[in-house]
């Protein structure tokens, strides 16, 4: 007679429970891999590393014809000169000459009238412009300045370094002194200069020349001495406000004019230097020492930039040196051309430039050390996108090539490389979407940059990056924009092949419902294009791995599974036709990947396996005669020892699909001839396999048909064999099936065969502290075999009965020893299924073998 406790374990559960739709907590979610339905893992497709550096490479859809090229020269010449300054749209209209007649100082709003000035010298003005026809003739012969002999003046070094002083100004600005005599900058005198620099000791030199080459303020100072004492005659009632405005406007000018006198100074003092040497080019080492103290000056005087006066003949210096043709030298003149913010022409010439100069990848450590990157992330920063479409490829695709080099990688992410990207990217899907249609030499430029981003998405903080910003709608943006451009797309999936196979990236791709549709129409567009499609499925299987509302929402969109199931036929086909018979005594190679066809199956096969496991789309399929036919048809005909990971997939969508027991599933109605097929993967010596097609029979075990198959065929000496594997996966599955088997009363004595108890008990032994699913089935499967238990002795033999009282009693008394680390959640989640589902079927299994069993003496104390 059983008690109501042993009565409630005779209604025994089948070996898979249907799952529940409940949300799942991270640690049921984590111990997914032991319930029935499973999701398959696959490799990343495989990208090939191009061998040359090129805009496009050699798989490109792209007619040489029809895109930029990447060989090219780039000379002197190339450049234009007449980049001295920014373009202004509109023309100045020249001045007029209108002579005014004085008023009188009762009208006028000024109350100190103006004096006339007295004549200009003659000689003077001979001399001025003899001077600067001098100069003219000489810039136009390719010199940078006039040889200037200036007479000696006694220096006068001033040992203030920051003191400005009224009466005997003094004035240091980037290592200059500049000494006035008057006071407020009027000069009775020429400035006197001494030079405290790294060039050397400059002698004193009259910079300017006779009074028309000063600036205005400092031009007569018999002029203001008259101004001034015809001020004194004025109506003293006049207005002091107004008067000290224009005293402060005065001031203004004489510290612009300062500037401008100091700005000479410097420009003599240390660019001319430097620039006389660059025009010597005596050897690559001194000038490029030249270009890198050239720079330095530069930016020290605040002359970099479109605004400087002197630009074209820097400018104009610095091209002739690109002939010189040596790398390292074109870098430096690259960096100082960039930073004088060169446009048009120029800023496609400079890019050019570099670009050549980055196609070989020895140059990568002149590029690191010179810090040219910098440079281009400013261009693409702060240059016009439509303006500059030509010059942003090149400078995309040195930046793309140098991606690739992981020592540039941090320094990029760090620089602002993704956001500059991204930016650039939004600018040209708005663009995009304004105007209707892709913008000219748009795609040539994105190809660039999403084979950047490609590179760069290796790091994590690009990863971080790229969710921050919301980068990946944009991505699929470009990919819905540019659907027609395969290179475009082909990049983009690579970004989200890699990145999905990362958690965080995975749900955020997810969660943008868009994304299903969009790789729908890829698919369909592009269908035989093996590189784009594999990528795509890739995609499919990692957001529907572990996300029933990505399984969901991918399956409601219109067309999902028709186009799945197309997709498989076609490469089916495709990769029938790939498989060439071979001749008597020959051997298929092992290859190192699977071949394009083939690693389309594998994917696919992956994203049914997991669309499988959703409670609604799993038995939509299971009932699809010809997506079942195509994988019953694929395990016939493929080897594990050829395709291992396409037999695996796709014995693992079939157990996904076994799972349920519905009247019109394919699966149920051919269970016989699933199970045959599966024999041949128990047989092979691939555990993966193995496993894969347990699996399969501990679904299709709880069947009455099947169960007398695996006893005709002798598949459950195979399970209990598979118990001695020392593997818990295979001994879980193996265990299933003996269970489903033990539900049959007449079957239950197969457990005495090759010795199934001893090695059930085993399991319990080695497993049970630790894994406490495992545990429970083997007390299930021993509580079935024990119904019609008489003695324990007989029923499990003497030692096995000993030892499962001394194992139950001591796992009764104890907490689930997790080995392993493991978080919190998950901790709570083993601990409570061992108290409430392990403990209990224990605690009866121990009542039935204590009441029949004698004990003749004292019980071992088992050591775990």
């Amino acid at each position: 007679m059983l008690s109501p406790n042993d009565k409630k374990l005779e209604k025994l559960d089948p070996f898979y429970r249907p799952s529940v739709s409940e949300q799942k907590t991270s640690a049921e979610i984590i111990s997914e891999a032991r319930n029935a339905l499973r999701t398959v893992r696959t490799q990343r497709p495989f990208t090939p590393r191009e061998d040359q550096r090129k805009l496009f490479g050699r798989a490109s859809s792209r007619t040489p014809e029809n895109r930029p090229p990447s060989s090219f020269s780039v000379h002197a010449s190339s450049f234009e000169s007449s980049d001295s300054r920014p373009i202004f749209g509109t023309r100045l209209s020249p001045l007029e000459l209108k002579p005014k007649t004085p008023a009188s100082p009762a009208t006028e709003e000024d109350p100190c009238p103006s004096f006339p000035k007295p004549p200009v010298d003659p000689t003077k003005t001979r001399r001025i412009s003899s001077a600067r026809a001098r100069l003219l003739r000489a810039a136009s012969q390719g010199a940078l300045l006039p040889d200037m002999t200036l007479p000696p003046a006694q220096p006068k070094r001033v040992e203030s370094k920051e003191t400005v002083t009224m009466g005997d100004s003094v004035v240091k600005i980037h290592g200059i002194y500049l000494t006035e005599s008057n006071a407020i900058g009027h000069l009775s005198h020429p400035p006197q200069l001494t030079y405290d620099g790294d060039f050397g000791e400059i002698k004193e030199q009259e910079i300017f020349k006779g009074a028309a080459s000063l600036p205005s303020h400092l031009r007569s100072g018999r002029d203001q001495g008259k101004r001034h004492s015809g001020a004194s005659l004025c109506s003293r009632s006049s207005d002091r406000s107004r008067l000290d405005t224009k005293t402060d406007s005065k001031l203004d000018l004489q510290e612009k004019d300062t500037e401008i006198e100091v700005g000479e100074v410097f420009w003599n003092t240390r660019i001319v230097p430097i620039l006389r040497e660059l025009e010597k080019e005596e050897n690559i080492e001194t000038v490029c020492a030249a270009c890198t103290q050239l720079h330095h000056a530069l930016e020290e005087g605040n002359m970099l930039g479109s605004k400087f006066k002197r630009r074209s003949i820097l400018l104009k210096t610095l091209y002739k040196l690109v002939d010189v043709g040596s790398d390292l030298l074109s870098l430096k003149l690259a960096k100082i051309i960039l930073a004088l913010k060169v446009s048009g022409k120029n800023l496609l010439n400079v890019c050019k430039l570099i670009f050549k100069i980055s196609r070989s990848e020895k140059n990568d450590s002149l590029i690191q050390n010179d810090g040219i990157l910098e440079s281009l992330l400013e261009v693409l920063r702060s240059e016009e996108l439509q303006a500059n479409t030509e010059a942003f490829l090149y400078c995309m695709g040195v930046i793309k090539f140098i991606s690739g080099n992981p020592g540039f990688l941090h320094e990029m992410i760090g620089k602002g490389a993704v956001e500059i990207l991204m930016n650039l990217m939004t600018q040209i899907n708005e663009n995009t979407k304004e105007s209707g249609t892709c913008l000219p030499n748009s795609g040539h430029l994105l190809v660039q940059m999403t084979a950047t981003l490609r590179n760069l998405v290796d790091s994590p903080l690009a990863r971080s990056k790229l969710l921050s910003i919301s980068a990946l709608p944009q991505l699929c943006t470009v990919m819905g924009q540019y659907i027609g451009d395969k290179e475009v797309c082909t990049n983009v999936a690579r970004i989200f092949s890699k990145v999905t196979t990362y958690h965080d990236c995975c749900v955020a791709l997810a969660n943008y419902s868009r994304c299903y549709a969009l790789f729908l129409n890829l698919i369909n567009k592009y269908q035989k294009k093996q590189d784009l499609v594999v990528r795509i499925v890739f995609i499919l299987g990692n957001l529907t791995a572990k996300n029933n509302q990505a399984r969901e929402q991918f399956s409601k969109e219109k067309g999902s599974i028709p186009t799945l199931l197309s997709l498989f036929h076609t490469f089916y086909k495709l990769d029938l036709h790939s498989q060439k018979p071979l001749g008597e005594g020959e051997e298929r190679p092992k290859a190192p990947r699977p071949a394009q066809a083939e690693d389309v199956l594998i994917k696919l096969t992956r994203v049914l396996a997991n669309l499988a496991i959703h409670p609604s789309v799993g038995p939509a399929i299971a009932a699809h005669p010809r997506i079942v036919g195509l994988l019953l048809a694929m395990l016939e005909s493929k080897s594990i020892d050829d395709c291992e990971e396409l037999v695996i997939n796709t014995t693992a969508a079939i157990n996904n699909l076994s799972y349920y027991q519905v009247k019109n599933s394919i699966i149920q109605d051919k269970k016989l001839y699933v199970a045959e097929l599966l024999l041949k993967l128990l047989v092979s010596h691939n555990m993966g396999g193995i496993l894969e097609a347990v699996r399969v029979f501990g679904n299709l075990s709880q069947d009455h048909d099947i169960c007398d198959f695996i006893v005709q065929k002798n598949v459950h000496k195979f399970m209990i064999a598979l118990l001695d594997a020392k593997h818990q996966d295979i001994c879980f599955s193996a265990c299933g099936v003996l269970l489903n088997l033990t539900v049959d009363k007449g079957k239950r004595v197969i457990l005495k065969e090759g010795g199934g108890i001893k090695k059930l008990v085993d399991c319990l032994r080695d497993f049970g502290p630790t894994d406490w699913q495992l545990a429970c089935l083997v007390c299930k499967t021993l509580w079935n075999f024990s119904e019609n238990i008489t003695s324990a002795s007989s029923c499990f033999g003497d030692e096995a009965a000993n030892t499962l009282l001394v194992l139950l009693s001591s796992f009764l008394d104890e907490e689930l020893a997790l080995n392993g680390s493991f978080d919190q959640d998950l901790k709570n989640y083993h601990k409570l299924h061992w108290e409430t589902e392990f403990k209990p079927v224990a605690q009866q299994l121990l009542n039935r073998i204590q009441r029949h069993h004698t004990f003749l003496e004292p019980l071992p104390v088992p050591s775990f």
